[in-house]
């Protein structure tokens, strides 16, 4: 006999997102107060096309789904809320303000430790979602992604004979 999977009427998939961005606050909130430990920088990408990301039009247009930022060594006034950070950024010689809430976020990544987290996109109130089986929620479409090769500072290479990092994936841990 086949017993169905019980609903997750807990919704693990968004707690477990909230808390990795959670994570991820932290650091950058502990940067900002603090500066950069060693050799920590971190690479952040975002959908710049998601609610409540602020930059610039020329920016907007330049980036109109995603982009990559690196907080390395030319950022300044780093500052972090619960729901978003603000970072000074150049650009090609132009400073930006950029705004980023953490529900944004793509992926975090900081190569000196080769520690990162790679975030879906998932829709909380998605038609369907409390009906499907654990572990499936429904999940929105990735935009097409554009290479991201936006970078504030230099990112220091990667010597070849260094194992590469690895990027947490949430669906890892869900039953399939």
């Amino acid at each position: 006999m086949h017993t169905p999977m019980a609903t997750d009427h807990i919704r693990y998939d968004l707690l477990a997102q909230d808390a990795l961005r959670g994570l991820v606050r932290k650091v950058l909130a502990d940067a900002a107060k603090s500066g950069l430990p060693g050799e920590h920088h971190f690479s952040i990408s975002f959908r710049t096309d998601a609610e409540g990301v602020r930059m610039s039009p020329r920016l907007r247009e330049q980036f109109p789904q995603e982009m990559t930022i690196i907080l390395q060594y030319q950022f300044w006034d780093l500052k972090v809320t619960d729901a978003a950070f603000e970072v000074g950024l150049s650009f090609g010689g132009v400073p930006e303000k950029l705004t980023i809430p953490f529900a944004a976020i793509k992926s975090f990544f900081d190569p000196s430790v080769q520690f990162g987290l790679q975030f879906e996109t998932i829709e909380a109130d998605a038609p369907g979602v409390a009906d499907q089986p654990a572990g499936m929620a429904a999940q929105a479409e990735p935009a097409a992604v554009q290479p991201a090769d936006v970078i504030a500072a230099p990112a220091e290479p990667q010597p070849a004979d260094k194992p590469s990092g690895e990027v947490v994936r949430l669906d890892r841990f869900r039953k399939k």
